[in-house]
Protein backbone atom coordinates (compact mmCIF):
# COMPACT_ATOMS: atom_id res chain seq x y z
CA UNK A 1 0.00 0.00 0.00
CA UNK A 2 1.73 3.25 -1.22
CA UNK A 3 -0.42 5.37 1.21
CA UNK A 4 -2.75 4.53 3.84
CA UNK A 5 -6.42 5.02 3.92
CA UNK A 6 -7.97 7.55 5.72
CA UNK A 7 -11.39 6.10 7.17
CA UNK A 8 -13.88 5.89 9.95
CA UNK A 9 -17.67 4.86 9.93
CA UNK A 10 -20.32 7.48 9.22
CA UNK A 11 -17.87 9.84 7.18
CA UNK A 12 -20.00 12.78 4.72
CA UNK A 13 -17.28 12.11 2.38
CA UNK A 14 -14.73 9.45 1.11
CA UNK A 15 -12.51 10.78 -2.03
CA UNK A 16 -11.07 8.28 -4.25
CA UNK A 17 -8.37 8.70 -6.76
CA UNK A 18 -7.23 6.79 -9.30
CA UNK A 19 -3.63 6.17 -7.62
CA UNK A 20 -1.22 8.50 -5.77
CA UNK A 21 1.19 10.04 -8.26
CA UNK A 22 4.75 10.22 -7.88
CA UNK A 23 5.54 13.44 -5.97
CA UNK A 24 2.62 11.92 -3.27
CA UNK A 25 4.15 8.74 -3.33
CA UNK A 26 7.76 10.21 -2.61
CA UNK A 27 6.55 12.74 -0.25
CA UNK A 28 3.94 10.28 1.44
CA UNK A 29 0.98 12.43 1.47
CA UNK A 30 -1.93 12.39 -0.29
CA UNK A 31 -2.40 15.02 -3.28
CA UNK A 32 0.73 16.73 -3.24
CA UNK A 33 2.27 17.13 -6.64
CA UNK A 34 2.46 20.20 -7.84
CA UNK A 35 -0.06 22.48 -9.02
CA UNK A 36 -2.65 19.76 -7.75
CA UNK A 37 -5.85 22.34 -6.77
CA UNK A 38 -7.35 19.10 -3.77
CA UNK A 39 -6.51 20.97 -0.76
CA UNK A 40 -6.72 24.45 -1.69
CA UNK A 41 -10.57 23.26 -3.55
CA UNK A 42 -11.82 22.09 -0.40
CA UNK A 43 -10.87 25.26 1.47
CA UNK A 44 -12.24 27.36 -1.25
CA UNK A 45 -15.98 25.36 -1.65
CA UNK A 46 -16.23 24.94 2.10
CA UNK A 47 -15.53 21.82 2.71
CA UNK A 48 -12.55 22.52 5.02
CA UNK A 49 -12.75 25.41 7.62
CA UNK A 50 -8.65 26.42 6.39
CA UNK A 51 -6.50 25.28 3.71
CA UNK A 52 -4.87 21.86 4.58
CA UNK A 53 -1.09 21.07 4.02
CA UNK A 54 -0.67 17.94 1.84
CA UNK A 55 1.02 16.25 4.90
CA UNK A 56 -1.97 17.15 7.06
CA UNK A 57 -3.79 14.63 5.01
CA UNK A 58 -5.22 12.74 8.20
CA UNK A 59 -6.99 15.46 9.64
CA UNK A 60 -9.26 15.31 6.82
CA UNK A 61 -11.36 13.14 9.51
CA UNK A 62 -12.07 16.66 11.78
CA UNK A 63 -14.15 17.41 8.53
CA UNK A 64 -16.03 13.97 8.14
CA UNK A 65 -14.07 13.23 5.20
CA UNK A 66 -11.91 10.88 3.97
CA UNK A 67 -9.32 9.17 1.61
CA UNK A 68 -8.39 6.09 -0.42
CA UNK A 69 -7.43 5.28 -3.67
CA UNK A 70 -8.70 2.84 -6.39
CA UNK A 71 -5.34 1.26 -7.09
CA UNK A 72 -3.65 1.22 -3.59
CA UNK A 73 -0.29 -0.77 -4.31
CA UNK A 74 1.14 1.71 -7.57
CA UNK A 75 1.86 5.58 -7.61
CA UNK A 76 1.85 7.11 -11.18
CA UNK A 77 -0.26 8.77 -13.41
CA UNK A 78 -3.38 7.54 -14.92
CA UNK A 79 -1.05 6.25 -18.81
CA UNK A 80 0.91 3.76 -16.34
CA UNK A 81 -2.55 2.45 -15.08
CA UNK A 82 -3.68 -1.11 -16.26
CA UNK A 83 -7.14 -2.89 -15.21
CA UNK A 84 -5.03 -5.19 -13.04
CA UNK A 85 -4.23 -2.40 -10.64
CA UNK A 86 -7.50 -1.62 -10.10
CA UNK A 87 -9.65 -3.56 -6.95
CA UNK A 88 -12.76 -2.34 -7.33
CA UNK A 89 -14.25 -5.50 -5.13
CA UNK A 90 -11.37 -3.84 -1.89
CA UNK A 91 -13.32 -0.63 -2.42
CA UNK A 92 -16.72 -1.77 -2.28
CA UNK A 93 -16.02 -3.85 1.16
CA UNK A 94 -14.47 -0.11 1.84
CA UNK A 95 -17.79 1.31 1.04
CA UNK A 96 -19.81 -1.57 2.78
CA UNK A 97 -17.62 -1.43 6.03
CA UNK A 98 -17.56 2.44 6.46
CA UNK A 99 -20.82 3.46 4.76
CA UNK A 100 -19.88 7.07 3.44
CA UNK A 101 -22.63 8.96 2.77
CA UNK A 102 -20.60 9.83 -0.75
CA UNK A 103 -17.88 8.03 -2.35
CA UNK A 104 -16.46 11.34 -4.59
CA UNK A 105 -13.95 10.27 -7.10
CA UNK A 106 -11.04 12.91 -7.97
CA UNK A 107 -11.35 11.69 -11.47
CA UNK A 108 -13.43 10.41 -14.56
CA UNK A 109 -11.07 7.42 -14.72
CA UNK A 110 -11.70 6.16 -11.11
CA UNK A 111 -15.13 6.41 -11.27
CA UNK A 112 -15.17 4.68 -15.12
CA UNK A 113 -12.95 1.61 -14.06
CA UNK A 114 -15.32 1.46 -11.04
CA UNK A 115 -18.89 1.25 -12.58
CA UNK A 116 -17.78 0.11 -15.69
CA UNK A 117 -19.16 2.47 -18.10
CA UNK A 118 -18.26 6.29 -19.63
CA UNK A 119 -18.85 8.78 -16.76
CA UNK A 120 -19.76 12.41 -16.83
CA UNK A 121 -18.86 14.88 -13.73
CA UNK A 122 -21.57 15.15 -11.19
CA UNK A 123 -23.47 12.62 -8.87
CA UNK A 124 -24.27 9.29 -11.00
CA UNK A 125 -27.64 7.20 -10.75
CA UNK A 126 -25.65 3.90 -9.53
CA UNK A 127 -25.19 4.07 -5.45
CA UNK A 128 -23.24 1.50 -3.70
CA UNK A 129 -25.41 0.71 -0.47
CA UNK A 130 -26.37 3.59 0.51
CA UNK A 131 -23.80 5.59 -0.36
CA UNK A 132 -24.15 8.15 -3.15
CA UNK A 133 -21.34 8.23 -6.33
CA UNK A 134 -20.15 11.67 -7.52
CA UNK A 135 -17.32 11.94 -9.92
CA UNK A 136 -15.30 15.55 -9.86
CA UNK A 137 -12.77 16.87 -12.40
CA UNK A 138 -9.29 15.49 -11.25
CA UNK A 139 -7.44 18.35 -9.19
CA UNK A 140 -4.29 17.25 -10.68
CA UNK A 141 -2.32 20.04 -12.46
CA UNK A 142 -1.39 17.09 -14.88
CA UNK A 143 -5.56 17.46 -15.90
CA UNK A 144 -5.89 21.26 -15.96
CA UNK A 145 -7.05 21.60 -19.09
CA UNK A 146 -10.54 19.91 -17.84
CA UNK A 147 -10.21 22.21 -14.38
CA UNK A 148 -13.70 23.15 -13.17
CA UNK A 149 -14.79 23.73 -9.68
CA UNK A 150 -18.51 23.69 -10.19
CA UNK A 151 -18.32 19.97 -9.52
CA UNK A 152 -17.04 20.61 -6.45
CA UNK A 153 -18.80 23.32 -5.07
CA UNK A 154 -22.17 20.69 -6.27
CA UNK A 155 -20.68 18.23 -3.83
CA UNK A 156 -20.32 20.57 -1.31
CA UNK A 157 -24.01 21.77 -1.38
CA UNK A 158 -24.63 17.68 -1.76
CA UNK A 159 -22.98 17.21 1.44
CA UNK A 160 -24.76 20.10 3.60
CA UNK A 161 -27.98 19.75 1.94
CA UNK A 162 -29.00 22.99 0.76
Amino acid sequence: MVLPDVLAPGLDIVFCGTAVGEVSARRRAYYAGPGNAFWATLYLVGLTTRQLQPEEYEKLLCFRMGLTDLAKNVSGNDEILSKRHFDGDRLRGIIRQYRPLILAFTGKRAAQEFVGRHVEYGRLSEKEGDTMLFVLPSPSGAACRYWSTEPWRELSLLRTGK
